[in-house]
């Protein structure tokens, strides 16, 4: 004699079993924000030691009269030099390509010049390492016996390919997330310039105050200005320092803010009045940005709407209607079935 469900079901699962499993859910998302909410970190802390270590490395470059000490600054570690013996053995390495690759890891924010060696080592040792398992496991231990040549060849392909453009596409990522964030806090960097420069300030100063200000808000915009500023005290040509800015800075805005600084550094300029026009530009560009991202708001909710949202709604009006006749037709046939 069978008997009916002792409790609710929803699609023939146990209502009390999904309560227990989102409630844990939730306590446990309970639990990670409350963790990262007690553990925030200034974010200025790592910045700060890399700045000053910058900064010591200037000062060392300039005071330093003897050849002990500039060694130091051009000291590399020994995995690096092994790597880039390797390179010169197979005459892999060139300077252009250790140039640009140091140019894109400091716009990805990595000040370590000795890792663009590892990145030409990556791509050459990737294809080799990744794509030689694919082909091994493929070709010859036979992973996919069911697939097709053309599959199993995509696959190869794929690998290898994607293992060649994986450091690019990893620093590309960290430039493009880096550039958003300068970005935003650019059109109030300027605006603070134009402050410090109607109070009086020099420009170094004006670059060190608005870093400062600006530490915990955009901390890569800050590190970008306080090191504008250690390299306007310590490098002999200004014009320098700003353009190092603008190769650090994979963005447009940035360039043409670099180009007004050394205009009025050579031509004596007001600085202020030029600053407060670029402010204006950008603010105007990043409410333009809003508004197109606002407009197409509606296209891009159209797919979540579909797959997501109303799923949920007709889950939560058709729901308990569906638990009731389900619960009435089961009880139906445990009373025909009862002898």
């Amino acid at each position: 004699m069978s008997t009916a469900p002792a409790g609710p079901t929803l699609l023939g699962v146990d209502v009390i079993w999904v309560a227990t499993i989102l409630a844990a859910i939730a306590t446990f998302a309970m639990l990670v924000a409350l963790y990262a909410a007690t553990t925030v970190r200034d974010p200025m802390i790592k910045r700060v030691k890399a700045l000053n270590a910058r900064r010591e490395q200037l000062k060392a470059g300039i005071v330093a009269s003897t050849s002990r000490r500039r060694a130091k600054l051009v000291h590399q570690s020994e995995t690096t030099d092994r790597i880039r013996d390797f390179l010169k053995t197979f005459k892999v390495l060139q300077d252009e390509q250790v140039k640009a690759a140091q140019i894109k890891l400091a716009q990805a924010g990595i000040r370590s010049k000795d890792l663009a060696v590892t990145v030409i080592f990556a791509r050459m040792i990737l294809p080799v390492v990744l794509g030689g398992t694919v082909v091994l496991g493929v070709y010859v231990l036979d992973w996919f016996p069911d697939w097709s040549a053309i599959k199993k060849f995509g696959l190869t392909a794929g690998t290898l390919i994607l293992s060649y453009k994986a450091p690019d596409i990893f620093i590309k990522n960290k430039i493009q997330k880096r550039s958003d964030a300068i970005r935003k806090g650019l059109p109030d960097a300027l605006d603070l310039l134009v402050i410090c420069a109607e109070a009086g300030l020099t420009v170094d100063a004006a670059f060190g105050r608005v870093s400062r200000e600006l530490g915990r808000a955009y901390p890569e915009l800050g590190e970008e200005f306080a090191l504008t500023a250690i390299e306007l005290g310590f490098l002999t040509e200004r014009r320098m320092a700003f353009e190092n800015l603008s190769s650090r800075v994979d963005l447009e805005a940035v360039r043409g803010v670099v180009t007004t600084m050394i205009q009025t550094e050579k031509y004596g300029t007001p600085l202020a009045s030029a600053l407060r026009v670029l402010s204006a530009e950008f603010r105007n560009e990043r409410m333009m940005r809003a508004e197109e991202k606002a407009a197409r708001l509606p296209a891009i909710m159209t797919v979540p709407l579909i797959l997501f949202i109303l799923p949920v709604l007709f889950v939560v009006i058709l729901g308990p209607a569906a638990c009731s006749i389900s619960d009435s037709f089961l009880s139906g046939q445990a009373t025909g079935a009862a002898p």
